[in-house]
């Protein structure tokens, strides 16, 4: 993957569970643009926090990918299980957008309510 830095991991404290080990941040305009669209995959353990963003697409992705939406507290508002390639997806309440390889919301009980915690890789 070429990581969009720095990383962080992202725990679901509600399950006790990591949604990733890795996830880049895009919080300028020119990542949260460009995002996924230039990688080829995204293994487990990576993913991608979009903010703000209410809203991706999956024009030009190259895999499926779980997008969950969250607050701006974190808590998931939304959750787009397998999104595949040329599709739109929104909410509109939504603060940010965390971007998983496809199939990890179901692997990790992720649901709707959820509180999500982000803690910085060093």
């Amino acid at each position: 993957m070429n990581q969009i830095l720095p990383t962080m991991r992202v725990r679901n404290t509600t399950r006790g569970t990591i949604l990733a080990e890795n996830a880049g941040m895009a919080t300028t305009s020119a990542t949260r643009r460009t995002g996924l669209l230039k990688h080829t995959e995204l293994p487990p353990g990576e993913g991608l926090w979009i903010a703000p963003c209410e809203a991706v697409h999956t024009f030009g992705m190259k895999f499926p990918i779980d997008v969950l939406y969250l607050s701006k507290t974190k808590r998931v508002v939304k959750i787009r299980e397998r999104m595949v390639k040329s599709r739109i997806s929104a909410c509109l309440w939504a603060h940010s957008v965390l971007e998983l390889p496809s199939g990890m919301a179901e692997a990790t009980g992720t649901k709707v309510g959820d509180q999500l915690e982000f803690d910085k890789n060093v």
